[in-house]
């Protein structure tokens, strides 16, 4: 029971937001425009706990969620809009918003490709029956380690910090939560690539090569960007850009 109360203050003083640079680079009706269900939102935060995870994957994405679209059903926010996200919060756990709490916001849209309307329906069914399940507290205290100025962990350790967790499916972190709605599905992330060849062979020709799947506690939002099975999606191009009309000051 103490460290459970414990954790939840050490959540709490994580997910204060600090001051931090970040700049859009869409427009909100850009984004809303462009963005499909199944698509994932990465989201460059501006909270402690965003440090630690930046630091850990050196990358800008610090939080993922699933967008599910107003067909999901998710209910209505306070402002009126619908739901239409789900993410795991280190306070709340599993939840739902509307795609604005993020409007202002350092975003990138990656989408899976060539998903059959059934596999869709079946990630937003996954993502649905995980909504209230508690964000994994134990990773909460791994991640708070690493917010002092240099972290004395080797690069190569650094992704595997963020698997030191309960292992408790009714809990997740963010990035978890998603790989194993798409791992439901079989879709792929960044699977570990495996080769296998006959004694015979001579020629890469005749190598056979297969995929296993990584467990779900390994990956991080940048996996999503990272893979090369989701498609990067640009809202300003896909809204149709045009160099000719774009406004220089002079």
């Amino acid at each position: 029971m103490l460290l459970n109360w414990l954790s939840r203050r050490l959540a709490a003083y994580l997910s204060k937001q600090i001051k931090c640079h970040s700049v859009r680079t869409s427009t909100w009706a850009a984004i809303q425009a462009s963005i499909k269900p199944g698509d994932v939102l990465l989201v460059e935060g501006n909270t402690r706990i965003s440090t630690a995870i930046k630091y850990l994957t050196q990358s800008t994405w610090s939080h993922a969620a699933l967008y599910l679209g107003p067909e999901a059903n998710l209910g209505i926010a306070e402002n009126g809009e619908e739901h239409v996200l789900v993410e795991a919060d280190l306070e709340e756990g599993i939840r739902c918003l509307p795609l604005s709490f993020y409007r202002n916001f350092h975003t990138r849209i990656c989408r899976p490709v060539g998903l059959s309307e059934q596999d869709i329906s079946k990630l937003i069914d996954y993502a649905k029956s995980r909504i209230g399940h508690q964000y994994d507290l134990k990773n909460v205290w791994d991640l708070a380690r690493y917010l002092c100025p240099t972290p004395p962990v080797p690069t190569r350790y650094r992704r595997s910090m963020l698997a030191l967790g309960s292992s408790d499916p009714t809990r997740a972190i963010c990035s978890t939560f998603i790989a194993q709605g798409f791992q439901s599905i079989r879709y792929p992330i960044l699977p570990e690539r495996l080769a296998d060849s006959d004694d015979d062979a001579d020629s890469d020709a005749q190598r056979r090569e297969y995929f296993r799947i990584r467990h779900h506690s390994l990956f991080a939002p940048r996996d999503f960007d990272a893979s090369p099975y989701f498609d990067v999606i640009k809202p300003t191009l896909e809204q149709g850009f045009d160099y000719r009309q774009f406004q220089w000051a002079e």
